[in-house]
């Protein structure tokens, strides 16, 4: 992928790479400061999220006065028809660190933490009419890369090592990839999200707004309490399943108004469950997941009653019904006092 001679004495390694093209870290010989350049493939569709994402990074700057919330876009430039972005160095992104970490969950106090900044985040961009649509651990990144290594006397009994565990020195992270943003008055029609981060809504073909978001919010934090996804699937009938496995029923009025694409999902008002199902190891997928509850007591030590509480209303499955991220930020899991200990 070309970059132009002043940049290529400057690249460091590779950091990232994706369908959109590939993540370089830098040295900038101007502000003395490491950056990370997102060069874009040259293809019209990627260019042209490129520009969606230029557009909206400079928008968020604009607004963002603190520059805690969103990746700081510093530069951009195209270059033998590849957009270059540059950004802000950041640290590793929550998906990197939990595989880093073998699928270690999160202490819930870390879990708060990083659950009140990115509903800080999803405010600020749905004040600004804004539907960010592809939230997920790869896009939530740590401020800084520094961890230290902890015991985790679970598994210590390992004898490879793997008896340590890592926690991050800062609790601080960024929200990335504005290349997916849908603005409030667009059609909402077309498939949105990544499969494990999709709301209801979307794979029913119902139309979708700000609350497609809230949804990815409380799959993360699943996320982060466990370990691992909580809706691991790659087809939609085993997608529902797994919801209605997890947290209930689906309501009747959504699975009666369940679009062309979707309604072979649906027979006599419910789920076409388990007669519908691809195969048995679908059904023993679906079987094998606990209940929400069930799965935060699992993991949780303190506060898990709030927790649930919270996830259940980011897990709503009537987007009119589901938290907003005001109302999430006012949730008893975040303003509680859980540290008044003597």
């Amino acid at each position: 992928m070309g970059c132009s001679s002043g940049l290529q004495d400057k690249i460091l390694r590779k950091i990232g790479e994706g369908t959109f093209g590939q993540v370089v870290e830098c040295w900038d010989r101007e502000t003395k400061e490491l950056v990370a350049i997102k060069i874009v493939r040259g293809i019209k569709k990627y260019r042209e999220a490129a520009m969606v994402e230029i557009d909206v990074l400079q928008l968020l700057g604009k607004y963002d006065k603190s520059r805690s919330r969103c990746v700081q876009i510093r530069n951009w430039f195209d270059y033998r028809n590849h957009i270059c972005i540059v950004f802000e160095m950041l640290g590793p992104s929550l998906f990197d660190f939990l595989r880093k970490n073998n699928y270690r969950s999160f202490p819930v106090d870390l879990v708060r933490e990083i659950g009140r900044q990115l509903l800080e985040c999803v405010t600020f961009m749905h004040d600004l009419h804004l539907i960010h649509t592809d939230l997920k651990p790869e896009n939530i990144l740590f401020v800084s890369p520094e961890y230290v290594k902890i015991p985790d006397y679970k598994v210590a009994s390992r004898s490879d090592g793997s008896f340590y565990k890592r926690l991050p020195k800062s609790s601080a992270v960024k929200v990335i990839d504005f290349g997916s943003i849908a603005y409030e008055h667009q059609d909402h029609n077309y498939i949105v999200s990544t499969r494990h981060y999709r709301a209801p809504e979307v794979i029913l073909g119902l139309g979708w707004s700000y609350p497609c978001d809230i949804w990815s919010v409380g799959c993360i934090l699943v996320e982060l309490c466990s370990g691992e996804a909580l809706f691991q699937t790659h087809e939609n009938l085993e997608h529902l399943a797994m919801m209605e496995r997890v947290l209930g029923p689906l309501p009747q009025h959504m699975l009666k108004r369940a679009v062309r694409r979707a309604e072979k999902y649906v027979r006599r008002g419910r789920l076409d469950w388990p007669e519908g199902a691809a195969s048995r190891e679908s059904i023993r997928a679906v079987l094998k997941l606990p209940r929400l509850q069930n799965l935060v007591m699992q993991h949780v030590d303190h506060s898990a009653g709030d927790l649930i509480d919270l996830l259940q209303g980011l897990l709503t499955y009537d987007p009119s019904n589901r938290l907003t991220a005001h109302q999430a930020l006012k949730h008893p899991f975040f303003t509680r006092d859980h540290y008044r200990r003597l």
